[in-house]
């Protein structure tokens, strides 16, 4: 299956696609639930980017809400069933659009910037690059 990536229409790059169809509800309030947090705490200011794996069936929802609240996002099929959806500042959208859209294929360094920019700590971001680094020399 090809991968796609789709960015907020403000920021969409050349070879991306876009998409504004119009969104339905998710089945369950609670297949949602932690994304609707994420939101939350972005617009609180909390994270500046958030990532999450939510079913590929609500992704035209998670699509016409982030547009709704005007917020910069990229989306990447993990599989049939699942997406990853990044969102946030629209400065860490356009960083994480020149990674790799598989997160096992990123580069030690893509790795650390992406787990940093999470918010994941620094001391453990570090020790994570130092084992993939002497991982990547075997």
């Amino acid at each position: 299956m090809a991968l796609q990536k789709i960015v907020s229409s403000s920021i969409l790059p050349s070879g991306f696609a876009f998409s504004a169809g119009n969104a339905t509800a998710p089945l369950s309030n609670s297949d949602l639930k932690v994304f609707h947090h994420h939101i939350y705490e972005f617009k609180k200011g909390l994270r500046e980017l958030i990532l999450t794996t939510e079913k590929a069936s609500n992704r035209e929802y998670i699509e016409q809400r982030l547009l709704r609240e005007n917020i910069s996002y990229l989306i990447n099929a993990v599989s049939n069933d699942k997406i990853n959806v990044f969102f946030g500042s629209e400065v860490c959208i356009r960083v994480v659009a020149g990674f790799d859209s598989a997160l096992n294929k990123l580069s030690p360094e893509e790795d650390f910037i992406l787990g940093t920019m999470l918010g994941y700590g620094k001391l453990q971001q570090c020790e994570r690059y130092l084992r993939m680094k002497k991982k990547n020399k075997l």
